[in-house]
C-alpha cells in the first residue's frame, strides 16, 4: 500500500469522530443552566419564595417556556403547579390552588415562583425546568421545602432582640454616670485622706465667699442698729 493512500484513509476514517465531536460541542453550546435552592424553610402562614435561574446561549423568545411541579413526601406522583409561556399560568385546582404566584423576570434568567398561606401540607419536592429553544437540554434542579410552625423560641429572640437595641443605650449611659461618680468620690476620699490643699485659685474663692458674707452680717448689724435709733427718738 502506499503511503499517500494509507494517509489518506485515516483522513477520512477521522471525519466521522470529528462531525461527532463537533455536535457534541453544538449540544454542550446550546445546553441550558439551571439552579435552584437545594432546602428551602418556611412558615406556615408566611408567604415563600421558590428560587430558579437559567443560563441560556439564546436570546429570550415566546417560545421559552418554564414548568413548576410538586411531588409530595414519600409519593411518585409529581403535580404540575405552574406554566409560563409569554404569560404566567398559575394552577387553578389541586392543593396549590389560587395560592402560586410569579416572582421572576425571564429576561434576567429568573423563573421564581412564590407560595403564599403556606401549610403543614405543602412540605415536598419542587423541580423548575425551563426550555428556550433550540436551548432545550439542561438538568432539572429541585428544591426540598419544609414548612414548619414558627415557635415561640423565635419570638421571644425576636422580643429579646428589640429591647436590646431600646435599652442597651439607656444602660450604657448609666453605666458611664456610674464610673463617672465613682472616680470623683474616689478622687475626693484621696484628697481628704492625703492632706489636700487648696490651690489658690480655690483659696481665693472661699476668700471672696468669706469677704461677702462679712459684708452682709455687717449690712445687716448696721440696718439693725438704725431700726433702734429711730426706735428711741420716736419716744
Amino acid at each position: 500500500m502506499r503511503p499517500g493512500r494509507a494517509a489518506g484513509g485515516r483522513g477520512r476514517a477521522l471525519f466521522p469522530l470529528l462531525g461527532v465531536l463537533l455536535v457534541q460541542g453544538v449540544h454542550v453550546a446550546l445546553a441550558l443552566e439551571i439552579k435552584a435552592d437545594a432546602h428551602v424553610r418556611g412558615y406556615v402562614g408566611e408567604k415563600i419564595k421558590l428560587r430558579c435561574t437559567f443560563r441560556s446561549t439564546s436570546s429570550v423568545t415566546d417560545k421559552l417556556t418554564i414548568d413548576w411541579t410538586y411531588r409530595p413526601p414519600s409519593s411518585s406522583r409529581t403535580e404540575s403547579i405552574f406554566h409560563y409561556q409569554s404569560f404566567q399560568y398559575p394552577t387553578t385546582a389541586g392543593t396549590f390552588r389560587d395560592r402560586i404566584s410569579w416572582v421572576g423576570d425571564v429576561y434576567r434568567g429568573d423563573a421564581s415562583i412564590s407560595i403564599s398561606s403556606p401549610t403543614l401540607k405543602d412540605n415536598g419536592t419542587f423541580s423548575c425546568a425551563v426550555k428556550n429553544p433550540p436551548d432545550v437540554h439542561h438538568n432539572i434542579p429541585v428544591t426540598e421545602l419544609t414548612v414548619t410552625e414558627r415557635g415561640l423560641g423565635t419570638m421571644l429572640s425576636s422580643v429579646a432582640l428589640l429591647s436590646i437595641l431600646v435599652f442597651l443605650p439607656s444602660a450604657v449611659v448609666v453605666a458611664l454616670l456610674l464610673v463617672r461618680m465613682g472616680r470623683k468620690a474616689a478622687g475626693l476620699k484621696r484628697r481628704s485622706k492625703s492632706g489636700y490643699k487648696k490651690s489658690s485659685i480655690e483659696v481665693s474663692d472661699d476668700t471672696d465667699q468669706e469677704e461677702a458674707d462679712d459684708c452682709v452680717t455687717r449690712l445687716c448689724v448696721r440696718c439693725a442698729e438704725c431700726l433702734d435709733s429711730d426706735y428711741e427718738e420716736t419716744y
